[in-house]
Parts: structure tokens; sequence; C-alpha cells
């Protein structure tokens, strides 16, 4: 069946938490969900920090009237949100979702974040013991809703208020079918992105990894490029 936009569910009313919201990747989609009007809580470790990241991204243009975005601790911002975002820091990963284990049962966990290192010779991916990132993110929430994706999303043009389209494919991995629709219509809240169902968990890997390879080209070309799939 071909990508059908029209079948998507109405997400429009979901709170969507961001845990690392105050990093760069973080930010941009939190002010992405904020732009495409919806309600958005940034969350840290420190709750000031998350205050003054939610701040920022409250004053900056094209955001639609009434849209709140508002920070908190990430305790907090779990216990609140509908769908919540992990975009920490890969080596802070197992503890900070470790540690939200409880108020996150039940809710939809996102996960975007890619196991890298770096060196002379640029980046590359990182063995994970449990094979991914979300692999690990769903090892250690075994009551939430666990899925990978926008792993592929440039931080820069996330949070460009001048660039109006992002034109990428939002690649999804997960056990749950039902995710793959509600995360694709956040995603479609984006305009230029599709959410694309990309297998489970266990595919998960190598998406994660080829952001290296993506690291290496932007270098290369200059650019911030992303993934976009054909025939759909």
């Amino acid at each position: 069946m071909a990508y059908d936009a029209s079948t998507l569910p109405d997400v429009s009313g979901l709170t969507v938490g961001i845990i690392g919201g105050t990093g760069d990747q973080g930010r941009g989609l939190a002010y992405r969900f904020a732009r495409a009007g919806q309600q958005v809580l940034i969350g840290s470790r420190s709750a000031d920090r998350a205050a003054d990241a939610a701040a920022e991204i409250a004053v900056l243009p094209r955001l639609p009237a009434g849209v709140d975005v508002t920070g908190a601790d990430n305790d907090e911002v779990a216990r609140r949100s509908d769908v919540v975002v992990i975009a920490v820091p890969w080596d802070g990963h197992a503890a900070t979702v470790g540690a939200l284990a409880g108020p996150l049962a039940g809710k939809i966990v996102v996960d975007c974040v890619n196991p890298l290192g770096f060196d002379k010779q640029g980046p590359y991916a990182l063995p994970v013991a449990e094979g991914s990132a979300v692999q690990q993110a769903a090892a250690l929430l075994p009551d939430s809703r666990v899925c990978a994706a926008f792993n592929h999303v440039s931080a820069p043009l996330l949070a460009d208020p001048e660039i109006d389209r992002i034109d990428l494919d939002v690649l999804i991995c997960t056990e749950e079918r039902e995710l793959v629709d509600i995360v694709g219509a956040l995603a479609a809240r984006i305009p230029g992105m599709r959410g694309i169902y990309a297998g489970r968990l266990r595919n998960a890997h190598q998406i994660e990894a080829f952001t290296a390879n993506l690291i290496a080209i932007n270098k290369r070309y200059k650019a911030h490029a992303g993934i976009r799939v054909t025939d759909l």
C-alpha cells in the first residue's frame, strides 16, 4: 500500500515531551512540534535549564497563538506528556532512560539517539549490547510503547526559523504497528516530512549507525542531508 497521509490519526491534541530538550536535536524538535501547534514540554535534569530553554523557544518566530512551550525536570515531563522523545547524549542514555521507567509506563516513547563515536577519521557506529539505542530503551522500559524515529533529522534545519519545509522521511522501527501511524502523524505535522515504517526494533541498529554516513556526507558536501525513500 502506498503512503497515504490522509489515513493518519489526529495527533494535534497530544502533549509532546522532549527528554534532552536543552540539546541541539531536542530543542530543534521542540521548536518544530510547537510551530506545528503541539503543546511541548522541555525536559532536563535541571528544571531551571529546561525552563530557560523553553523560554528561548517560546519567543522564536512563527509559533501559533495559544501554543505553550514549558520546561520542567525529566520526571515531571515524563509524567505530563503523552509522547516522550528521548534526545539525550548516548553516554547518558541508559542512566536517564532507566531512571524514568516509572513515569514513562504506558507512554509512547520515541528514541532518536544515535550511538556514535568520533576519532581522527570521523564518526563511527558504537557497539550496543542490546543491539541499538532503542532496544536498550525498550529493555529499560518494559511497560512503555517504544519506537525509534527522527534519527536522521538535521538539528540546524530544525532550529532555523527561515526554513519552512524539511523534505525527508522519518524511518520508524517498532514492534507496534499502531505507533507507526501515531509517530508518522507527528512527523507529518512538520511540512515536508513523512513517517515510514522501517521494520521491528531489531532493524534499528543500521538506521542509528547510518547517521555516521550522513555526517560524512554533510561534511563533504556542506549540506544537511536526510533520507527520502522512493516508490512510496
